[in-house]
């Protein structure tokens, strides 16, 4: 079983999203700069405390918890069910619910690497200078989140694991994404199994014929199931 799941996975954990009208290319930055100029690697490189205001203020959620959506899979998990799961969150809600092959297209803000000496540092070890730039206490360089910005190419090693899970899956859960980025989107025409399950709010473009759709948060149709299955 593969589940790939989108911003929707985490927005019941108070983490918004990022094109809905209250997601966080909406919301206003404070600067002269959007959102997406912001989260690029030419920015980064150019502008850091800004980018790290904004990181620090849009894309970091220390307090936020596992919701259902993640729980749920950790129950399957436990019931002796193969889950693997394919994110495009950078939240590391997967893995804090108990996950245990968790596959992050776009990174983690959890893990962060000095770009001078590479050393890796957990969320909670950083250490920010006067302006608010985490640094490294080894050699002073900038200590950045390991996630894809724009402008940056996926993990070879992650694109390729995705892919492996999703062709050779016999079940395969879309949830939470609006499927319009790609190429992480175009992972969907790889599965070959005999059950495609989509859960989203909102309507999709088209996905497979034979597809279960519940356009309905991803909570309320796991709460269903496990009370159907009490």
């Amino acid at each position: 079983m593969v589940f790939f799941g989108g911003a929707g996975v985490s927005t019941e954990s108070g983490i918004p999203d990022f094109r809905s009208a209250n997601g966080i290319f909406m919301q206003e930055t404070n600067s002269e700069f959007s959102p997406e100029q912001i989260i690029s690697h030419s920015f980064f490189k150019r502008y850091p405390k800004h980018y790290f205001d904004f990181h620090f203020d849009k894309l970091v959620y220390p307090d936020a918890q596992p919701n259902l959506a993640h729980t749920f899979l950790r129950t399957l998990e436990d019931n002796g069910k193969d889950v693997t799961v394919v994110t495009q969150n950078i939240d590391g809600l997967h893995q804090l619910a108990g996950s245990s092959k968790v596959l992050e297209l776009h990174g983690t803000v959890i893990n962060n690497s000095c770009i001078e000496c590479n050393q890796n540092y957990s969320l909670n070890e950083l250490t920010l200078d006067e302006t608010g730039i985490p640094r490294c206490p080894k050699d002073g360089g900038i200590v950045r989140p390991d996630i894809v910005m724009y402008e940056e190419a996926l993990d070879t090693n992650t694109i390729e694991s995705a892919i492996q899970a999703i062709n050779s899956a016999d079940m395969l859960i879309v949830a939470g994404t609006s499927l319009s980025v790609y190429p992480a989107a175009g992972f969907v025409d790889l599965f070959h199994g005999k059950y495609l399950i989509v859960i989203n709010k909102t309507p999709l473009r088209s996905v497979r014929e034979d597809a279960i759709i519940f356009e309905d948060t991803i909570s309320n149709v796991f709460k269903k199931i496990q009370k159907e299955n009490r």
